[in-house]
Order: structure tokens, then sequence, then C-alpha cells
């Protein structure tokens, strides 16, 4: 099973316990039930203690875990008969960007969400996550679809950055990520983003800019990922856990910032000890924000747009 290195203590309690009760088994008279007692509730503290005193790189490792829900979990747990459309109509379908009709407590809902994959087979096909020009337009298209039909649009952020090769670029990787921003902050349906592991780049932010950002607990959302900070900063990848600490890219700071709206929790250790939980609490916290929405769709673009440009702290130099 696969762990991170500060997680080394509850292994070693898991093991101890685990030797135990096979030993117990053995002899057939439970010898050990009270030292078995004793180090679960170790392991209950330890578990409490570490996860309660998680620093913002080992929230980014938790992000990574490769048993953590994808988007497509989520879609499939949440949504009822989804139907993926394909294709930007132009050029190809991009499968690092899922999109298309489903149904959320019997309302018709458009569903788009970048997805990574698990095995290293479907991470290829996948391209990890990160999405190409075509995969923007796709997501243009589709939300044009769903304003034109009136539906709102939830998103599902997970990836590492735009696709970063050479014909990205040449097929116009920018302005394909510009255009998504400004077409999703510009509808007039109601759009909700739930950022279900890595949030990085112009690549999340293009499925970022809705009226609601909701952050599960141990995810990050930023410009650029710790590695890439240091390696621009130190000129190395060393510093990568003080660059995590440095960029307040954790739910708890980015909360306190008013760059998103909501923290879904998580169980401690992370979603893939719960998924069950997590497709729940996902789906309650979307419901309850749609709730809000639809209640004062009116003058959606304008909240939208004001919200946005609220950020940061401006001043008159008189210039």
């Amino acid at each position: 099973m696969f762990s991170f290195d500060f997680e080394k203590p509850l292994q070693q309690l898991e093991e101890r316990i685990r030797k135990m009760k096979e030993a117990g088994l053995k002899d057939g008279k439970n010898s050990f039930e009270a030292e078995i007692a004793q180090l679960e509730e170790e392991l209950y503290k330890t578990h409490e203690e570490i996860y309660s005193h998680l620093t913002p790189w080992q929230k980014v490792q938790i992000s990574r875990h490769p048993d953590r829900p994808s988007s497509m979990d989520y879609i499939s747990h949440i949504f009822d008969n989804f139907i993926e459309l394909h294709g930007d109509r132009n050029i190809r379908d991009d499968k690092s960007m899922v999109g298309g009709f489903a149904m959320l407590n019997d309302k018709p809902v458009m569903v788009i969400a970048q997805e990574k994959g698990k095995s290293t087979r479907e991470k290829q096909y996948r391209n990890f996550g990160m999405n190409s020009p075509e995969g923007y337009k796709k997501s243009v298209r589709l939300m044009k679809l769903a304003e034109k039909f009136n539906k709102p649009v939830i998103c599902f952020i997970d990836t590492p950055g735009a696709s970063p090769g050479l014909d990205a670029e040449k097929h116009g990787q920018a302005e394909a990520i510009g255009k998504n921003i400004s077409v999703l902050l510009n509808l007039k349906v109601p759009t909700i983003t739930v950022i279900v592991g890595e949030g990085s780049s112009a690549g999340a932010l293009s499925i970022g800019a809705c009226d609601k950002v909701l952050m599960m607990e141990y995810t990050w959302y930023s410009v650029i990922s710790p590695e890439t900070c240091s390696s621009l900063l130190w000129h190395d990848w060393d510093h990568k856990e003080e660059a995590a600490e440095s960029m307040k890219i954790t739910a708890d700071d980015l909360i306190r910032f008013r760059i998103i709206d909501r923290i879904i929790k998580e169980p401690a250790g992370g979603a893939h000890k719960d998924p069950e939980a997590c497709y729940k609490s996902v789906r309650e916290n979307i419901l309850s924000c749609l709730a809000e929405l639809e209640s004062s769709a009116e003058n959606i673009v304008d909240e939208r747009i004001k919200h946005f440009i609220s950020f940061g702290n401006f001043a008159d130099t008189g210039a």
C-alpha cells in the first residue's frame, strides 16, 4: 500500500497491531487484547496529531495520492445519466478534458472536468490531466451549449497544468485558455467549480473562474507548482517545501484571502480513505451552492465579475 514518509509512525503502529492480532489468532486465546487496545488508541492519537498539523507540502503530496478519487469517480457517484460529449468541432477530442450533460437531483446540468487517469495506460490516454488547446475549445463549446439551454455548469479541477508540448503552443494554447476564462466569466447561467486534486497554473483557472469555488481540504490551487517555483527561485527542486509554505496554496490560506468560497472536509488521511463520504459531501455542497445561485440569478454575470475584480488591493498613485 502506498504511503508517505510522514505516515511512517502510523505504518509502524499498524504493523505491530497486525502482528499481535495474528499471534492471538494462533494461540486462540486473544491473549493480546489489552496491548492491542492500547496500540489502537495510540494509533488514533498519532493519526489525529499528524493530520491536524500537516504542512502545505504534505497537503500537496496527499492531493497527488495514486488512490485519490479522480474527477470521473466524482462524476459517476454524484450525477446520474452522464452523457459524454466529444471533440472541439475543429481538430480533435482531448481526452484530458471530459464533459457532457448529466442529471443532479432530477435536474439537468453540464459537467466539465479535468481527468488524469489512474493506471499508467489511463494516464497516457488522458495526458496526465494536462489539457491541450483542443480541450479548452471543447470546454468553451460545452459551456455555450449549457448557456443555450439554460443549464448550470459544474466543473471539477485536477491538473498539474496545461499541456507543455510544442504542438499545444503551435495550436494557440494561451489564446484558448484566455477565451475559456472569458467565456466562463460571462456565462448567463450559474457556475460552480470543485478542486478535487491539483489546481495548477492557468490550466486550472481555465475552469476555475466560477460563481462558487469549492476546494477539498487536502488540495492546492496556485499559478505554479511548488517544484517549479523552487526551480525558478533556487534553480533546483530542493526548496519545494519552502516554496509551498510561502506561496499560500492550501484551502485554509485561500479561504482567508477570499479566493475560494468553501472548504470541503476530507477524512483524516485524505479522500482515498473514505471516498463514499467525500462523494456525498461534494454532492451536498454543490446542491447547496446551486440553490444559492439560482435564488439570485438575475445579475449573475455582474456579480461574478465584481467578485473577481475585488481580488487584491489597489491604490491610486495619482500618477
